[in-house]
This record gives C-alpha cells, structure tokens and sequence, in this order.
C-alpha cells in the first residue's frame, strides 16, 4: 500500500536521533525477556491489570464507556455484559485476549483483520466483519453536532477490498525483504488507518494489529503495560500525528514522521514504565509492599481497597491498608470519603514521575 511501497520505503531518510530511538527499542526487546524470566509471576499482575487497562482505554477513546467496577467485572469475566457499551467492552477483551495468547499463530491477512472487527461485535450480531458500504469521512465537528471540515477522505467502499489486499500484498513484500519491523509496522498501521475499511471500530482494529505485529516481531511490552493506555494518555498528540501523516496519503506524498515518532515515543514511554515496575519487582523478588505500590501506581482513576486486593494475590487487606497509609503521608495518595465507599486516589503531581 501506499506507505509499503518500496520505493516510497527507500526514499525515507532516517535521521541519527531515528537510529538511536530503533536501537534503544531493541535494546528494550532484549531487557525485556531477562525481567520475564526472572519475575514471571510477578507479572502476571502487570498482565492483569494491563488487560483492564487496554480494553477500558481503546474502547474510550471511541466514546465507549461504562462504571468502573462494571468494566473489571465484564474484562475479567465476573459478569456478563448488560449493554451496548459493556458489549463492545466484551468483544474487545475477547479479541485481545486472542492476541496475547495466539500473536505467534496468527498472520496478518485479511481473514484475520476481518476476525478481529467480527469479534469486537460479536455480543451485537450481525455487525461485524464486513468492509463498509458507504464512504466514511473523518470529520471535525461543532459543539451542535454540525460538521465544520473534512479532515482526511478515506479509500471509498468500492476501492476497500482492493485496497486492503493491496496493503497485505505490501506487508508481505517487506517482511521476505527483511525491513525493519519498527518501521513497516506503524506505516502499515497508518496505511489501514487511511483506508478506514470498516464503517465503526477502525481505531480499536488498529489498535489491536498493533499488538499483534508488535508480538508477532518480540515487542512484547503489552502485555504487561497498556499502550491503549499510554495513547490514550497523549491522544491530542496521537490524533494530530495521524492528520499530519495522512495528508498527501492518496498521491503517496505524505510525511509518515510525525506518526513514525509518535509510535516510536509510545513504546519507549511504555517501556520506560515496563523497566520501572519490573525492576522494582525483581529487586523486592515480588515483595507484598512493592506489589502493592506498583498496583497503585498504575491507576489512572479513584480506586478502592477491594481492587488492590484483586491486583495484589496474596496480600492481607491489612497490609494494603498500611502501605496506602504510608502513601498517603508521603503525599503520594489521598483518600476521600470512609468506610466501603472510601475511594483512592493518586496524586497528579506524583503520576507524573510514574
């Protein structure tokens, strides 16, 4: 596709600060199966959470939401979804939990992209799998509702299945020449972006082909830190790095820097993360304190004692109790309110350093 081109592949000029951001990845790959091996168990807290973390923010980033305690229960499976929002919710941690079990079975092809929708839809049937059928413009709009610019005109309904195997015959071509996948992997995510295939859950797809071509080439940072999270995090900067790289797309005269580096700064933040939280776990050999503080540090919202608890196997609620009141007079926590309905919550001076 556009981006996969060959020729539009070789005449992209990496500059010396590219280099060094690709060698710093790949030194994290590598970091990053010493703290697997070391920590396993220990992680599979971060993986927990991780999963909460993903489906709640990629589902929100489309305008899907649902309480708190309600999104726990629908992603680790303690209850069964009760509306539209808890249905989406539900087909993305089915869709994401395929991925991080089955990345190294599953290829990039059109059957499985087609999965992938079918499966954010699949509590809602009949919806999901199939190519659009009317053009589906990305749009700004007014606080009325009224559209006030066309930002970017994906590929029409008609041109979509060409396109999309056009963009697999491209991904194909680049892996049997062995380019880099930390460059090919975010162009062929900007290239489905542009394409827009589906007429609803494009940006959730998307988000999901990251994880698994991420997988799929050792990057496996998500599954213990949520990248849905961390773009959620900095999504002005995600929607104004997809505008400015989708621009001149159709002639294949587009900039892919600016989406290039933004994906690039999202796993090195997510790594940075990674390396903080597993280091501490591997220097405490998964003390219950360090378990603890790492479960708190990770929420982005109020939290209660009964979720550390989930988050934290193992550890007495009186020790929990003890560590958040350590934290709070620290000042790195407050807690607001009493008893069951008493609810945490970390302090944004100190999120920042996280």
């Amino acid at each position: 596709m556009k981006s996969l081109d060959p020729v539009f592949l070789d005449r992209l000029a990496l500059t010396l600060s590219h280099g060094s951001t690709l060698r710093a990845l790949g030194e994290h790959r590598g970091e990053q199966e010493l703290f697997i091996q070391q920590v396993p168990e220990a992680l599979e807290t971060l993986r927990t959470v991780a999963m909460v973390e993903s489906t709640e923010s990629s589902n929100r980033l489309e305008g899907v939401i649902a309480a708190p305690d309600r999104l726990r229960k629908v992603v680790l499976r303690d209850a069964a979804p009760a509306d539209r929002s808890e249905q989406d919710i539900a087909g993305y941690r089915d869709a994401l939990a395929l991925i991080h079990d089955s990345a190294d079975h599953i290829p990039f092809s059109l059957s499985v992209i087609q999965q992938l929708h079918s499966m954010l839809y699949r509590y809602q049937p009949g919806s999901g799998g199939r190519w659009k059928a009317t053009q589906n413009d990305i749009v700004e709009r007014a606080h009325n509702g009224s559209i006030t610019r066309v930002r970017f005109r994906p590929v029409s309904p008609v041109a979509t299945p060409g396109t999309m195997q056009d963009l697999i015959t491209r991904w194909n071509q680049a892996e049997d020449q062995q380019r880099e996948p930390l460059l090919v992997i975010p162009l062929a995510i900007l290239d489905f972006l542009c394409i827009h295939p589906f007429a609803d859950g494009n940006g959730r797809v998307a988000r999901l082909l990251t994880l698994l071509l991420l997988y799929r080439s050792g990057y496996t940072v998500g599954r213990y830190i949520s990248l849905e999270r961390v773009i959620e995090d900095s999504r002005d900067t995600y929607y104004e790095a997809l505008e400015a790289s989708s621009q001149g797309w159709h002639e294949g005269q587009h900039d892919p820097f600016p989406w290039l580096e933004y994906f690039w700064g999202t796993l090195l933040r997510a790594y940075g993360e990674f390396r903080d939280r597993a280091g501490r776990l591997m220097t405490a050999r998964g003390s219950k304190t360090a378990l603890v503080e790492a479960a708190v540090e990770r929420r982005l919202r109020p939290f209660s004692i009964s979720e550390i608890e989930d988050d934290c196997p193992g550890v007495s609620r009186d020790m929990i109790r003890h560590v958040l009141r350590r934290l709070r007079d620290e000042g790195r926590v407050q807690v607001r309110g009493r008893g069951r309905g008493a609810r945490w919550e970390v302090l944004k001076h100190e999120r920042g350093d996280l």
